[in-house]
């Protein structure tokens, strides 16, 4: 097999063993056939730079790094023991061939922390005076890269201090802002069997330095924050000078928190009419921001402006979508914020979790479902807001669980999405198939339909005009760059018309879009863009002469402060209303839109068709989920569940091959962290 010579060669570093060469030759190997990423076998080699001889501890940086490029915050000993092949996700084969050449490794869990604890180059946590700042760091069974470590034992103590905290509530103002916020016909009553999650959630939010409010989509997270916010000022002293932000993880994200809040707290103010000038409030938050902005991010670094020397000036953060907040992310927030900040978390624990390594929501929400709330909790619900909570909530979950609440009743997705979400949320097979099945032979338009076998002609025909019964379609959007404002019309505002023109067209895009599991292949990101692409161009609805074209669709893959774009953001080129030959990229902005000039901008890629990862914080009328001809690890149950549920009125799921449909939802992605075992600590 070729090397590859990208690899940072042996020579580089300092002398190194003659008999650990064909042990590093064997991970070059494997980087180069993409078992590994490159980075592993080039900290190996560091490693070995630095004196770590012995194969085992090599071999274990060289696994940690592979896994942290998969989400994990740490390499489980316990699993490397048991069973390295299915850690890693390779034939028994390939790992025994490797095993050969470190010989001899541990066999069994004791002795690899045995192994591991004497290596001079990892730090044992326990051996508090031997902390010389190694790379590694091993505490209890699970080794860490240190920032990892670091970062996890940081979110966890900041957590455990501010579920700890508890704020002075004045029990009567809250109890009657409490009964005006929620009235009496709400879930509580329509649904006896659930108390009313909404307003426990925001009795819960009002008493502590820390809240987390999860659920799933329709279970009405915007609708609890903006009576939140409503009951935070009413509690407020002077409620004019409450200072709240808003922020999520991408900038679409944060522009549709903002909407929801805002049409909420306007629908809010005729139930508290002049008593809370809400309308006011509201304007007074600003507008959100994504949390890159909110923190600062400093160009070409991995830090912010904000920090714990110099903290956010905010009386109340609100971060929504944080199931996609990774470690790294979460513990800047946490190091930004002045311990009398209060810190509300919105987000679904069952959505996929960050790129980026860790998965603090699904961490953080680990005991959700359970409840497990303990005597002075029911105490405070009861007095505060008149609910008394089943008994099969009740426990002694510890500090976080007195501060987290799971609103379980949907209001949007009761139909057919829901019923689907719900059957891969918990693993159904069965029922999954029969959902997407029930829904093929209805004569009035199926809500769900399900593209078994699906051929590329077949795809591309839903890609251009969308099915029966569902909206959607690339040529719907399309069609409207013929109706482009002339400038010759008079008495007429070029550059507003011109607006407003583009803003119809980006929310006719929004409707639709085809979410991908994989990125490369036929069936990817990267095929079904081309292949879109083509198809339009050959048809005459885009004239695709250069990269950029009237009705391209693209999405920014790196945050640029110099042109106010971020990752994740999706624009559309469209001509320049005042400059002849030029075009401008166009990106919703609420109910407005901001433009860019099409050559400022650098990372973006076609975005007819998106990951599902990227799409997470987004909703569509009609989603298109598009599996791989071929399983992969890749594809799990919270794939498929978030895919779903970024749909609004129509579901399309496409499969080659619909075995790979069966085998994802018998996955799950469970991600090695030691996070959870940390926060049992409070």
């Amino acid at each position: 097999m070729t090397r590859n010579t990208s690899l940072p060669s042996v020579s580089s570093f300092s002398a190194i063993p003659t008999a650990l060469l064909p042990l590093f030759d064997a991970l070059d190997d494997l980087a180069q056939a993409g078992l590994l990423r490159r980075l592993g076998p080039a900290l190996a080699r560091f490693m070995a730079s630095l004196g770590v001889l012995n194969p085992a501890p090599l071999l274990a940086c060289t696994i940690l790094s592979e896994l942290e490029g998969r989400g994990h915050s740490c390499l489980m000993l316990q699993e490397l023991a048991d069973n390295p092949s299915a850690l890693l996700g390779w034939k028994n084969e390939q790992w025994s061939a490797l095993a050969e050449l470190a010989q001899p490794l541990p066999n069994d869990l004791a002795s690899w922390r045995h192994c591991l604890s004497n290596c001079q180059q990892i730090w044992l946590v326990t051996d508090v005076g031997n902390n010389q700042q190694q790379p590694l760091v091993l505490d209890q069974d699970r080794l860490y890269l240190r920032r990892y470590w670091k970062d996890e034992t940081n979110v966890a103590d900041a957590i455990g201090a501010r579920a700890d905290s508890r704020r002075t509530v004045d029990i009567a103002q809250a109890q009657h802002w409490l009964n005006k916020l929620f009235d009496s016909s709400s879930a509580a009553t329509e649904h006896a069997a659930e108390p009313d999650w909404q307003k426990i959630a925001c009795a819960i939010a009002l008493r502590s330095q820390l809240s987390i409010i999860t659920g799933g989509p329709g279970t009405g997270k915007t609708y609890t924050v903006a009576r939140l916010l409503a009951l935070l000022f009413a509690s407020a002293t002077t409620p004019e000078n409450l200072r709240i932000a808003l922020a999520a993880p991408t900038g679409k994200a944060a522009a549709r928190l903002k909407q929801a809040i805002d049409a909420a707290l306007e629908e809010l103010s005729d139930k508290v009419g002049s008593a809370l000038p809400l309308a006011q409030l509201s304007s007074s938050m600003g507008a959100a921001r994504t949390l890159h902005s909110l923190l600062g991010a400093r160009p070409n670094t991995r830090f912010f402006s904000h920090h714990s020397g110099n903290q956010l000036d905010v009386d109340v953060l609100i971060v929504d979508e944080a199931s996609m907040v990774h470690l790294e992310m979460m513990a800047a927030i946490l190091a930004a914020l002045p311990a009398t900040t209060m810190l509300i978390l919105l987000g679904d624990k069952d959505q996929l979790a960050s790129v980026e390594a860790g998965a603090v929501l699904g961490d953080l929400c680990r005991n959700a479902e359970a409840g497990a709330y303990g005597a002075q909790t029911l105490d405070y619900l009861s007095l505060s807001c008149g609910i008394a909570v089943p008994q099969r909530y009740l426990g002694d979950g510890g500090a976080l669980s007195q501060q987290t609440v799971m609103l379980r009743q949907s209001r949007r997705f009761s139909g057919p999405i829901g019923q689907l979400a719900l059957a891969v949320n918990s693993g159904n097979n069965a029922a999954a198939s029969a959902i997407l099945r029930a829904n093929l032979h209805t004569n009035d338009g199926p809500v769900l339909n399900w593209m078994t076998q699906a051929q590329t002609k077949e795809m591309l025909q839903l890609a251009l005009n969308g099915r029966s019964g569902a909206e959607g379609g690339y040529c719907g959007y399309l069609s409207l760059l013929n109706e482009q404002p002339k400038n010759h019309v008079a008495g007429t505002n070029l550059v507003a018309e011109h607006e407003k023109w583009a803003l119809n067209v980006l929310q006719r895009f929004e409707s639709f879009r085809i979410l991908c599991a994989v990125r490369e292949g036929a069936w990817g990101v990267a095929g079904l863009n081309s292949a879109i692409e083509q198809a339009l161009d050959s048809q005459k609805l885009i004239k695709r002469h250069s990269e950029w074209y009237i009705g391209r669709p693209v999405m920014i893959t790196r945050n640029d402060h110099g042109t106010g774009v971020y990752n994740g953001d999706i624009g559309i080129c469209l001509p320049d209303p005042l400059r002849k030959d030029a075009q401008r990229v166009y990106f919703l902005e609420g109910p407005t839109v901001r433009s860019v000039l099409a050559t400022r901008l650098r990372d973006v890629v076609t975005a007819y068709a998106m990951t599902v990862h990227k799409s997470q914080g987004s909703e569509f009328s009609h989603t298109v989920l598009v599996l791989p001809e071929v399983s992969s690890p890749v594809l799990s149950r919270e794939l498929v569940y978030t895919g779903i549920t970024r749909a609004r009125s129509n579901f399309t799921l496409v499969t080659p091959s619909a075995s790979v449909f069966d085998d994802a939802l018998k996955r799950r992605t469970l991600r090695a962290s030691g996070l959870a075992s940390l926060l049992d600590r409070f």
